[in-house]
């Protein structure tokens, strides 16, 4: 489903160059929950960049099904990103002039896709609440919203990028089931810190010297 192939990444901080992936490679499998641990700068959010290619690979090969998304052009890689890619941000990242509602519309109308956008408001407890915006809503509500707007394009890939960082234990706990209730069809990658999360997963896979180790 989705796969790392010797994924080489390096940055420049002034006149030092770190490097942050070194040939990791990995292999996903179709509808599989991966937690990605990692000490802060591994490069855990830096993979989720490249996966949804809002950042480019030096050398190796992201590939999603027959995809191979490092060999995309810039118009492709965004088709593919709002027709088979959700993303989750730990800072909501809502549209603030949007109503509830329509930051998930937003997302159908970008994918040339129909929706069940009641259906996924109401599973997530806030079809009451889809004509008010982001400001107005707590911080669990509007990760509630970001989880919905992530799934309600039936896509193939989410990636959660620490997903439950900035909540309280009660919403993570709501988040985190949220994301484990989604279809079995549905592969998701998250980023986190949280061993909560990690202990929901199916699979652990620790960055370490720039390299995948599954645990």
């Amino acid at each position: 489903m989705l796969s790392f192939e010797n994924l080489v990444k390096t940055y420049r901080e002034g006149l030092v160059e770190r490097k942050v992936l070194n040939g990791a490679s990995l292999r996903i499998e179709t509808g599989a929950f991966v937690a990605l641990l990692g000490r802060s700068g591994s490069g855990k959010s830096t993979l989720l960049n490249l996966a949804a290619g809002l950042d480019r690979v030096d050398s190796g090969r992201v590939f999603c099904d027959e995809d191979e998304l490092t060999a995309l052009s810039e118009y492709d890689m965004t088709m593919f990103r709002r027709r088979k890619l959700g993303f989750i941000f730990q800072f909501f990242h809502l549209f603030p002039t949007l109503t509830v509602a329509e930051n998930l519309g937003l997302v159908l109308e970008l994918a040339g896709r129909s929706g069940d956008v009641e259906g996924l408001l109401r599973k997530v407890g806030l079809w009451e609440r889809r004509a008010t915006y982001p400001d107005k809503l707590s911080g669990g509500e509007q990760q509630r919203v970001a989880v919905a707007r992530a799934l309600v394009h039936c896509p193939k890939l989410v990636l959660a990028d620490e997903p439950t960082g900035n909540l309280d234990q009660e919403n993570g706990a709501a988040v985190l089931d949220l994301l484990r209730q989604r279809d079995p069809s549905v592969t998701l990658l998250v980023a986190t810190h949280s061993q909560e999360v990690a202990a929901a997963a199916d699979v652990v896979v620790r960055i370490v010297d720039g390299q995948l180790v599954v645990q």
